[in-house]
């Protein structure tokens, strides 16, 4: 009995301790999770406060998905490349897909078809997360040098966070710009391009993506080093962010210049009603930049079947506008260029010909229709411009053009 007793006390002592011994586990777990909380909740702002504040300042990604079409998971091409600040102006930067560079420097790795692939991209929401300043993205298709670089950056000056810049020059040009120039560091990895040739469409295409990749760049205009602004920056802008079709001429040329560079070989996709012509200096709104890039199918045919005296540059862009986008487009350019002494390449205005009279008769002595209504105001840019031309062109520009100082 007594032996009973005390088993029966020594096994009750024993449950109470165990029961003491889970209390104090669970009590020193509780108080060990607790104190990791509140440490935790001290300290979590920084990180995720940096990694918010630097997926907000950056315009792109450096991780992204290869193509689908890729059998195997692949790394991404390592991409370094800039947008131009807003320098306030804009309220949001957008993920591109792209690393970031320190600087300015339009620098990537990526082939033409990785470059269209990533332009291609359009988000599925309609509506932007924020508001954003859109800006004019300028793209300047040059063989080397801007001779009328000065008069360029007068037109430019003042106006920073409502534009983006994207030189196209030959890979064999090594000249510098100054660091204060609008210009520096603002040339795309480029190609040879010969004249004519599919080459000039990849050229413009290169230009189209690499401006694509800036969520904000809402307006494209093709220009040549040759080109000059004919009114002041506020108006241009005006002029094409508040118009509701793009810039490119598309029309039915029924000469040999014209119908005569049809290739039959095109058929069935494209057929000789399809043929179009128009200049080469075009200007798009982001819908029909985005369409120009991501096609495929007429690309490939003018490639294999227009070759000179077809030229793609005159013919590529309208015959695809003609079948697939004819409602995007108003059927004219805004840059004015002279072919009226024949030949194939446009008259060259030199010194001489700079005049205010000369000027103001491009400027306002044209008709047509802007947003369906009639105006004479009809081209924001000219060529082309010799290089002693810009002498002149610079004493006018405040008291014909309008451009400041």
């Amino acid at each position: 009995m007594g032996h009973d007793s005390n088993q029966r006390s020594c096994s009750h002592i024993f449950k109470l301790s165990l029961t003491h011994f889970y209390h104090f586990l669970f009590f020193a777990l509780g108080l060990s999770l607790g104190v990791s909380t509140i440490g935790f909740n001290d300290s979590k702002s920084f990180p995720f406060t940096t990694v918010l504040s630097s997926l907000q300042a950056s315009v792109s990604s450096s991780i992204s998905p290869p193509p689908l079409a890729s059998p195997s998971p692949q790394q991404p091409p390592i991409v370094v490349m800039s947008c131009p600040s807003n320098n306030g102006a804009a309220n949001v930067s957008y993920s591109t897909g792209v690393s970031l560079d320190e600087g300015n420097l339009l620098i990537h790795n990526m082939s033409d078809e990785e470059l269209l692939w990533r332009a291609s991209m359009v988000p599925e929401r309609q509506e932007y997360p924020s508001k954003f300043v859109a800006k004019l993205a300028f793209m300047f298709l040059t063989k080397g040098p801007l001779p009328m670089g000065r008069l360029w950056e007068r037109f430019f000056k003042g106006n920073e966070g409502l534009y983006s810049i994207y030189v196209h020059a030959a890979p064999s040009y090594n000249e510098t710009v100054p660091k204060d120039s609008v210009f520096y560091g603002r040339r795309i990895p480029s190609q040879a391009v010969d004249w004519g040739t599919i080459s000039m469409i990849d050229a413009e295409r290169r230009l189209l993506a690499s401006a694509l990749l800036d969520f904000s760049n809402q307006r494209f205009i093709l220009l040549s080093e040759a080109c000059i602004p004919f009114f002041n920056f506020t108006t241009v802008y005006s002029y094409l962010i508040n118009s509701n079709v793009s810039f490119l001429g598309s029309f039915d040329d029924p000469r040999k210049p014209g119908r005569g560079r049809y290739n039959p070989k095109m058929q069935p996709h494209i057929n000789i009603t399809d043929w179009r012509k128009g200049s080469q200096w075009f200007e798009v709104n982001r819908e029909l930049a985005i369409h120009i890039i991501s096609d495929e199918k007429f690309h490939h045919i003018f490639k294999e079947y227009c070759h000179p005296p077809c030229y793609s540059d005159e013919h590529y862009l309208p015959t695809l506008a003609n079948i697939r986008y004819p409602h995007l487009i108003s059927n004219r350019s805004i840059t004015y260029v002279d072919w009226s002494r024949g030949g194939p390449h446009p008259a060259k205005f030199g010194a001489g010909w700079i005049t205010d009279e000369f000027l103001n008769r491009i400027r306002f002595e044209s008709n047509c229709t802007y947003n369906g209504k009639s105006t004479s105001l009809c081209f924001l840019f000219a060529r082309k411009f010799a290089p002693n031309a810009l002498g002149r062109l610079l004493g006018l520009a405040t008291p014909v053009l309008g451009i400041g100082h």
